[in-house]
């Protein structure tokens, strides 16, 4: 029987290679970074949606211009998604660093 090894292990020990590791590390910080953008951006676009919704089932107001709640949107959830993204890109930049310096060390 072969002696096959765990694809765990595997990650374990690409891990334990500090320019391995790195290379690992350093795209699961991207993943995340990309993974919060679309949350942030989401969650902003969404929540100018229901702002839109209650304006326009206001009862005696005229009716609410879809335009004057979602344009602003798109761009306020632009800026906030990329600086949330960015400050996870830059924390992760820090810590992988940190850690390679102290793998090398």
């Amino acid at each position: 029987m072969r002696n096959a090894v765990h694809p765990f292990q595997r990650l374990l020990g690409a891990l334990r290679d500090p320019t391995r590791g790195g290379r690992i590390a350093r795209a699961l910080w991207i993943v995340w970074a990309f993974l919060l953008w679309n949350v942030v951006f989401d969650y902003v676009i969404v929540a100018a949606g229901r702002r839109y919704i209650a304006a326009a089932e206001a009862a005696g107001m005229p009716r609410a211009n879809m335009d004057a709640y979602m344009r602003p949107a798109v761009a306020r959830a632009l800026w906030i998604a990329s600086a949330a993204a960015g400050g996870v890109l830059a924390a992760g930049a820090a810590a992988v660093g940190a850690a390679r310096r102290r793998a090398i060390s």
